[in-house]
């Protein structure tokens, strides 16, 4: 397919990128794994110290194929540590070669406990930054600059590590196998808490850059995948793997930043295209679909997502039926008195400003004089669809980004008429799974509306409802999205009937 076609495609379709790249780096460096309760004693501590200025190179590649490279950096004061990582990648995404910079600097204790840190996140016309600090159990996130600053307080479980101070950690540490580490960590882009447990599980010899080093083989699982890290006697990185052949390996300053892949290669959307065993005709007037779903642990999947409105799930089939839209709703904009387990969904958070002026501004701006949620709602979506153009970004989406920047793909289209529909007092809901374009699957992202029950809206598409192609797998804001890593590369579909309107 010629380059210009390619393009066109995307700026039809708008298929997403951001969900599946940055999860998937995600799932390389958080190797989280899930536990159900923990006891602060119980975690690890540091057992030595870094006593003078360390730097790491990184070389980050894909399928074998090199896409970026990683510096970090670690630096003793009188109390702690101050790290600092820069990532620098490059990639294909359907003939547009996009770049992503991220840089993370944070100050932590001696035992590499989070005092306070900085995001910042860079892929050209998009940038989006957020700084934190650990103040007498509550973490204390900035985001904005200005009039646009926010601030928003997570109550912590127990005081965490940053994922960029668990290389360094682990350098304090003495291997042997069997013995495991566990430790909780903050993670930033996602603004969530977790556990991390990583197990040393052998010794092998590892050749890199024709340099043989007696390394220890470390394992964690995470969404049902065994990822592993080697490192050396002292604890340095040797090698990662993660999903989908996703690897980052030890380098140096001269070597790192040689010979990376740009507009060649592997396209991340090729990755993360699911094809089935048949071809799916007019899909976006698609009215049923029937899917066998293969190739993962379907007993695992979140039940709350697959069973909706719209979507059956039993003994590994998913039925979708396109919603209909309800003749009414039961209230006018703004929702007055709405019940409790609405509330969330009229809430603003981190990436979805629903409070923020400039949001509110264009959201009366659009819907003018009207009080009916099912036409505000629809108001809504194709001012999104016509004013943003779709073009991948590489970054956390922000609905006041969208709104500045004007372009993005599904993430920032769903983040963003989401915000609008909060800022109406119409309740909303991100939603993530797969959609079926161009005869096959990608992942993507839309928005809920609750106008009576819950309506699926696709501002990438101009559909509402959203066709029956549309495959939910999960709700939620970024900390639940990062579950969906685990399906990457894995998912099957094989289609048992379909129907129309």
């Amino acid at each position: 397919m010629s380059r210009r076609k390619k393009r066109f495609y995307f700026n039809l379709f708008g298929i997403c990128a951001v969900i599946f790249w940055l999860l998937m780096l995600g799932a390389l460096v958080k190797k989280v794994h899930f536990k159900s309760s923990a006891n602060a004693s119980s975690y690890a501590q540091a057992s030595k110290s870094i006593s003078s200025l360390q730097r790491d190179w990184r070389e980050i590649y894909l399928k074998d194929k090199k896409v970026g490279y990683a510096v970090s950096s670690i630096k003793p004061f009188e109390n702690g540590y101050f790290i600092q990582e820069e990532n620098i990648l490059r990639v294909n995404l359907m003939d547009f070669g996009g770049s992503l910079y991220t840089l993370t600097q944070c100050k932590v204790d001696r035992n590499f406990f989070l005092q306070s840190f900085y995001l910042l996140m860079s892929s050209g016309v998009v940038r989006f930054s957020l700084s934190g600090k650990v103040q007498a159990g509550v973490l204390i996130i900035a985001t904005g600059k200005g009039k646009e600053k926010k601030i928003h307080k997570i109550r912590l479980k127990t005081r965490p590590m940053i994922e960029i101070g668990v290389p360094y950690f682990l350098k304090t540490q003495k291997f042997k196998v069997g013995n495991s580490f566990t430790f909780p960590v903050f993670d930033p882009s996602s603004m969530s808490q977790k556990e991390l447990v990583v197990k040393v599980t052998g010794k092998e010899n590892l050749r890199i850059n024709r340099i043989t080093y007696n390394a220890f083989l470390l394992e964690t699982h995470m969404w049902g995948k065994t990822l592993h890290i080697w490192v050396d006697k002292n604890g340095s990185i040797l090698k990662e793997e993660g999903f989908m052949g996703l690897t980052v390996v030890k380098s140096s300053a001269a070597r790192a930043p040689e010979n990376l892949e740009r507009d060649k290669g592997i396209d991340l959307y090729e990755i993360a295209a699911i094809s089935p065993d048949r071809k799916l005709p007019n899909p976006s007037h698609l009215g049923f679909l029937k899917l066998k779903i293969e190739g993962v642990d379907t007993e695992s999947f979140p039940a709350k997502a697959l069973n909706s409105v719209r979507q059956k799930f039993n003994n590994g089939v998913l039925e979708i039926k396109r919603e209909a839209l309800p003749v009414s709703a039961p209230y006018t904009v703004p929702f007055v008195d709405p019940p409790p387990w609405l509330d969330p969904y009229l809430k603003p958070e981190f990436n979805i400003e629903s409070d923020n002026g400039k949001i509110k501004e264009k959201a009366l701006e659009i819907r003018g004089e009207d009080q009916n949620p099912i036409s505000v709602s629809r108001k809504l979506m194709g001012w999104v669809y016509r004013n943003l153009e779709k073009r991948p970004v590489l970054s956390i989406p922000s609905a006041l980004e969208a709104l500045r920047t004007r372009i993005g793909d599904c993430n920032e289209h769903a983040t963003l008429l989401t915000a609008l529909l909060r800022a109406s007092g119409i309740p909303a809901r991100l939603a993530v799974g797969l959609v079926y374009v161009h005869d096959r699957f990608y992942y993507h992202a839309w928005t809920e509306a609750y106008l009576g029950k819950w309506v699926s809206i696709d501002p990438t598409l101009d559909q509402m409802p959203a066709d029956a192609t549309h495959i939910k797998l999960l709700e939620g804001n970024l900390e639940k999205q990062a579950e969906i890593a685990g399906l990457i590369g894995e998912i099957k579909l094989k289609v048992l009937g379909f129907g129309y309107d």
